[in-house]
């Protein structure tokens, strides 16, 4: 029988890289069995019977729809919802969640949002970060779960008000026959309404778990080595619109390590996160409210911030006398800085203001127009700074 609290608990304490002289972690042999079985099971049952049989359109259509609800359930209930608080969620929505979540086989709510938010609060850290990237792709993929690390020891002590939620202990409680009875339960009767079993049960039952896996473990190795850092450099997290595609949204990860309290992950109207899409449907219909969304100023604020650092990066590298451009440039980005600086200070100041007048209630409904006026007005500036910061890094190069 499979450990799951082992298999996806993340840690709450963490473990130095492993030297020549520290003995290794015991092998937790139901994990290790359970993922190179599945793994194998997918390779091979799934090319030998779509070749001796085939699969159905059926088949392939309730395999799409368990996936996209695996996903969505972690992405959307897992994460942005229990782990993060980024929004409230209606009853059903909520239920729909933990059916679909314990499908995916993650392990509970309670442990996967406990051992995500230590992830987060320790991030890179090769003793306290359970899947820190530092330690390579393959113990950030799915090492960490392969072997009994002192990380492994659950401690829920980070999750007080999830364990307020009856619906969640329900599920934390019965995890191991729920898990079992959605894995089995649900491609079983799928397979009955359309007259073929083994199809569904290989393709919507095996293959389905394995993809499912991978993809959500692609957030926390590949999500922390491939792509751009327009937000932070203070973590490995990366945006990369190619992993968002196959996980939902999730994969602009910069922008959700340095905004963790955003419903959204692809803040960009462009950027493809369906996960923010289906949560703002929700809330059109009345079934999700209180969603949380970062200031513009605050975006472009990061986004500016990392466009300084760079430029006086790469100024650095020039001699300090050099030629009359070089010189030209550094003028430029420091009466740039200064603008920035005043922007930041202005918005403060506005902000403050805003905040004083709310608190004693006197504020005017032409008084609140203006200040909401005034703190657009300095989005707009941060906004054309940001596009004449391009420029000049363009410069740069």
């Amino acid at each position: 029988m499979v450990s799951y609290r082992a298999l996806f608990n993340s840690p709450l304490s963490g473990m130095s890289p492993i030297s020549p002289n520290e003995p290794r972690a015991p092998l937790i042999w139901t994990n290790a069995l359970m993922f190179a079985l599945t793994f194998a099971a997918a390779a091979i049952l799934v090319p030998w019977y779509g070749l001796t049989h085939g699969f159905s359109t059926a088949d392939w259509g309730v395999f799409v729809f368990f996936l996209g609800a695996n996903g969505i359930a972690i992405t959307a209930g897992y994460h942005r919802l229990w782990a993060h608080r980024t929004y409230d969620a209606h009853w059903s929505v909520r239920l729909l969640y933990l059916v679909f979540g314990t499908m995916a086989l993650q392990n509970s709510a309670f442990a996967w949002c406990s051992g995500h938010r230590t992830h987060h609060l320790h991030v890179d850290d090769v003793d306290l970060d359970p899947y820190s990237a530092r330690r390579g792709f393959w113990f950030s993929h799915i090492g960490w779960m392969l072997r009994a690390y002192p990380s492994g020891q659950p401690d829920f002590a980070n999750i007080p008000d999830l364990k307020k939620d009856a619906m969640l202990d329900f599920q934390h409680r019965y995890y191991l026959p729920l898990a079992l009875a959605t894995n089995f339960g649900l491609p079983l009767a799928a397979g009955f309404l359309f007259h073929d079993v083994w199809g569904m049960l290989i393709l919507a039952g095996v293959l389905r778990l394995v993809w499912s896996h991978h993809v959500t473990f692609f957030i926390n190795s590949l999500a922390h080595m491939w792509g751009t850092r327009p937000y932070t450099e203070d973590n490995s997290a990366r945006d990369n619109p190619v992993l968002a595609v196959i996980t939902y949204g999730e994969g602009y990860h910069n922008f959700h390590h340095i905004f963790t309290h955003d419903y959204r992950n692809g803040v960009r109207w462009w950027q493809w996160d369906p996960t923010k899409w289906l949560i703002a449907g929700l809330e059109r219909v009345g079934l999700a409210r209180r969603l949380k969304r970062t200031p513009v100023f605050q975006i472009q604020r990061a986004l500016l911030a990392m466009q300084f650092t760079r430029a006086q990066a790469r100024l650095a590298k020039f001699p300090a006398a050099g030629p009359s451009h070089i010189e030209q440039l550094r003028a430029r980005l420091a009466h740039e800085y200064e603008s920035f600086l005043a922007a930041v200070a202005d918005w403060a100041r506005v902000k403050e203001q805003w905040l004083e007048e709310k608190k004693r209630a006197v504020l005017e409904q032409w008084e609140q127009v203006d200040v909401q006026s005034r703190l657009r007005d300095i989005e707009r500036r941060l906004s054309q700074q940001l596009r004449r910061m391009r420029v000049l890094q363009a410069q740069l190069l």
